[in-house]
């Protein structure tokens, strides 16, 4: 089995959660699923944060462990981190009416 240094749990989760801390231009081996993917990370991330596996456009939905947990307020390039300065919460907000 190859080793993974971070982890999204569906393949349709658009960020990992890392699993060490990273190091600017280091690979993370991400385990999806059965399979792992390679990422280039575009900025240092810590422990336990997360970093985007695709390019996110504004205003998409963010999703970890196959659950929106927010929304993207920048656009978050794919090795990047992905935190509050570029994600907003959709949670227990009565300010937001989401489509069905």
């Amino acid at each position: 089995m190859t080793k993974r240094d971070a982890i999204a749990l569906r393949a349709e989760d658009n960020v990992a959660t890392a699993l060490r801390d990273f190091a600017a231009g280091e690979v993370a081996t991400v385990g999806v699923d059965q399979s792992t993917v390679a990422v280039t990370l575009a900025e240092a991330i810590a422990f336990g944060h997360k970093f985007a596996l695709r390019d996110i456009a504004r205003g998409d939905d963010v999703l970890k462990y196959g659950e929106v947990i927010g929304r993207a307020t920048a656009d978050i390039a794919k090795g990047s981190h992905a935190h509050v300065q570029n994600i907003e919460s959709l949670r227990g907000r009565g300010d937001l009416v989401r489509p069905a």
